[in-house]
């Protein structure tokens, strides 16, 4: 029998026995009929209409404020999110819980979930640096800041998501670090696949990466999965092309060398020489795919934004990396010094690994504060 997952053109003529609930401001809980309730005589642009209309759009969420955006009885799955935030999305953490686990599975700025790890919402410059388009299968970005997922999230017994603002007051300029939140979350209660596994997502940062280190992506990783995903926001410290570092994969008891090793950062993103089409032609060349891109290029201005920035993804949809008992993932950073050599380069490098895998989920190493997910 079709349960109504892994929806695909092949199988979206299937009739099943899942049903659709979504969950907004508009209807919270996600419950049938309960949408479009909200009684709001203060909100003034639905004054004149009242019950029913455009009452409840969005959700404000405060400075130091932790706001349950989803709390499901299971069995079903999470298969699409749109979320469009204000303020400065490092300082905007998502958390997904799975069956009741105490431990998040996801915890991630939400930009960079996202692919957008050095973006804010900078209304002052609504058509500015901050917007790339990234048209992905699994990640899309679209104008000006809507940030849309398809991955498919199942759980058994119970799915939690929340958001907690970082953000921070001003006194100064009488700033409450307030921001506002539109979101839908559109899943599905249905029966789940005794195999299906549990999505997972990690942010990790080196700022600086210690000299002749690698950084992790993914370590500690405990149960049977498969790795789906790699986004990085490298910032360049170094003149020069930075991309000569392999990625490696250790798994089910790799030691000191890994079963699977790349051959160079911008070959393991589905890119070759440097992503570099020619300076006559604008040098660095973003590029948007379904299943890798390279697409935020952010350079100098020559004046205060001094150091290349680069936005890139990597799907493994079609080749998931699978392991049956442990993970790790590393990368190294490599640019180039005089005689022909490698240079290990200390940049500043955010990490985001997605992966499935059965829980329990292995505790996360704690998340910086404030000043550790900034990015100056």
């Amino acid at each position: 029998m079709f349960h109504g997952l892994g929806m695909n053109l092949g199988n979206l003529s299937l009739l099943s026995k899942a049903k659709s609930r979504s969950l907004s401001a508009e209807n919270p809980t996600g419950e049938k009929g309960k949408g479009a309730m909200a009684i709001n005589p203060g909100h003034a642009p639905s004054k004149d209409l009242g019950q029913g209309w455009k009452v409840r759009p969005c959700l404000g969420i405060a400075a130091g404020e932790i706001k349950t955006l989803a709390d499901i009885e299971g069995p079903g799955a999470l298969q699409q999110i749109w979320i469009t935030p204000t303020g400065n999305w490092r300082f905007t953490i998502l958390r997904i819980y799975w069956d009741g686990q105490v431990q998040p599975s996801v915890e991630v700025p939400l930009g960079d979930f996202f692919c957008c790890g050095f973006g804010t919402d900078d209304r002052s410059n609504h058509a500015g640096a901050n917007f790339r388009q990234l048209t992905s299968l699994p990640v899309c970005v679209n104008p000006g800041s809507a940030f849309n997922c398809y991955w498919e999230m199942p759980f058994r017994k119970h799915c939690r998501i929340t958001i907690e603002n970082l953000q921070p007051k001003d006194p100064a300029d009488g700033s409450k670090g307030g921001i506002t939140f539109f979101y839908q979350i559109n899943y599905t209660l249905t029966e789940v696949p005794v195999d299906a596994a549990y999505f997972h997502c990690q942010w990790r940062r080196s700022n600086p990466l210690p000299y002749k280190t690698v950084h992790t992506l993914l370590d500690g990783v405990r149960g049977q999965g498969h790795y789906v995903g790699t986004y990085l926001a490298w910032g360049v410290n170094n003149n020069g092309w930075w991309g000569e570092g392999e990625i490696k994969f250790y798994m089910d008891g790799d030691k000191e060398f890994p079963t699977i090793c790349g051959t160079g950062t911008e070959d393991y993103f589905c890119g070759s020489y440097n992503f570099d089409v020619g300076k006559e032609h604008g040098g660095y060349r973003e590029f948007s795919t379904p299943y890798a891109g390279l697409h935020q290029v952010l350079k100098p201005d020559g004046l205060y934004k001094s150091q290349q920035r680069f936005g890139m993804y990597r799907w493994h949809l079609m080749d998931p990396i699978r392991f049956e008992e442990d993970l790790r993932v590393d990368i190294q950073a490599l640019g180039w010094r005089s005689g022909g050599r490698y240079l290990p380069l200390q940049d500043d490098i955010a990490s985001t690994a997605f992966w499935y895998q059965t829980l329990p989920t292995a505790p996360f190493p704690a998340l910086p504060g404030r000043d550790g997910l900034e990015v100056i």
